[in-house]
């Protein structure tokens, strides 16, 4: 468990700051991969003094929110275990979730790269992650609603990566589009940094995916096992749309259906067959596919970095065939698994993430308003915001 948690935080930093941060111009680098490590940073603390409690501890609103009887992890010693993960000491428990808990608000950056203040970042990610984030994560891992319900999340597809995909799209939407998108060119500056990007979050997701097994046994081997087929059947899978459609085979195409197999996979990860797993990632790769390239271009909104198109469409495709390919000999807990049950869990997750993201970003927009100056998005952010260069 100390090894997923180390893999998990790998995802982030550096994981998902190189697979932004090469996929933006050169003149908004920095400032992308600064938000990854800003983000670690931020929800770290909160996650200490707040997050922790309100996601994972018990509460007269127990179907709803956590409790505060865990704020600055009070109580939590050396000796002390959770319920929910009672085989591990409840603080690698708490870090475990953490790296959680870090890496959904910093997926939602690449919805609105290259375009929003930092002012505005931190504060839009330190509510989000209490007010967006924390319900959720209760509701369906914490003793909430939906996980009383019978939604099947193993590892955070519904948790993380709709959440994230919905609130990223909520944001496209909110802020606008980049300057001069549709007729500036903005091509990456850097494909060679999103490969190192992609390839560690690979290596990384097995601390996701095999992790929320919570021990070394036979459960986390079928989590490994499925997320490595999974992620390399949704690769291909987008790759040969990419080479029929567009004639030619991508780097940025195979990289972005590996990362869709990857979050197509995190909730059936601990639940499904490999075969299933197989059929999973094909179907989630050409699904993503068509999202970021198509369904963008047809409702013409800037997900600049494809964030509902990957993580949005991928988790739900993934929760929804949780339903369809959960086996009882690799996890009895699916045994009572079924489509209507997976979607109702998609659907209230969609409506409270996009609601809750909507005020909280119209709010942060009256008081300090969301965008840089048209001269300072112009000019780039790295040097307007944080008066620094690449070279």
């Amino acid at each position: 468990m100390l090894t997923s948690t180390a893999l998990v935080l790998m995802m982030t930093i550096p994981g998902l700051g190189l697979f932004y941060g090469g996929m933006v111009r050169k003149k908004n680098v920095l400032a992308t991969v600064m938000q990854s490590f800003a983000i670690t940073c931020l929800v770290t603390v909160l996650w200490m003094i707040f997050g922790y409690s309100l996601a994972f501890t018990e509460s007269g609103m127990n179907a709803y929110i956590g409790g505060l009887s865990k704020l600055f992890l009070n109580g939590v010693g050396n000796a002390t275990t959770n319920s929910l993960a009672a085989t591990i000491p409840e603080t690698v428990f708490i870090t475990f979730q953490m790296t959680f808990a870090i890496i959904t608000p910093a997926l939602i950056t690449g919805a609105f790269a290259e375009r929003m203040k930092f002012s505005a970042m931190v504060w839009f990610m330190c509510l989000w992650l209490l007010l967006v984030y924390c319900p959720i994560a209760h509701w369906v891992w914490g003793g909430g609603f939906l996980g009383s319900a019978g939604v099947l999340d193993f590892a955070g597809g519904t948790v993380v990566h709709i959440n994230a995909g919905v609130a990223g799209l909520v944001c496209a939407l909110v802020i606008g589009k980049r300057k001069g998108y549709g007729t500036t060119a903005m091509a990456p500056h850097n494909l060679t940094w999103s490969f190192i990007g992609a390839a560690l979050l690979w290596v990384g997701w097995f601390g996701f995916n095999a992790g929320s097994a919570v021990g070394a046994n036979a459960l986390a081997g079928a989590a490994m096992l499925n997320t490595q087929v999974a992620t390399a059947a949704a690769a291909i899978a987008w790759m040969f749309a990419e080479w029929i459609v567009a004639k030619k085979p991508s780097l940025l195409g195979i990289v972005s259906g590996a990362v869709a197999g990857l979050v197509a996979v995190t909730p059936a990860a601990g639940f499904v067959n490999p075969m299933g797993s197989l059929i999973l990632g094909l179907i989630a790769g050409v699904g993503c596919y068509v999202a970021a390239v198509f369904l963008k271009k047809m409702f013409g909104y800037d997900d600049s970095l494809d964030v509902f198109g990957v993580h949005g469409v991928g988790g739900i495709i993934g929760a929804l065939l949780t339903g369809v390919f959960a086996d009882v000999a690799i996890n009895e807990l699916g045994k009572d698994a079924s489509v209507v049950t997976q979607a109702y869990g998609v659907a209230v997750t969609i409506v409270y993430t996009a609601v809750v993201t909507a005020i909280i970003l119209y709010v942060i927009k009256a008081v300090i308003g969301l965008r840089p100056s048209p001269q300072g998005e112009e000019e780039g952010l790295d040097i307007t915001l944080h008066g620094e260069t690449v070279q």
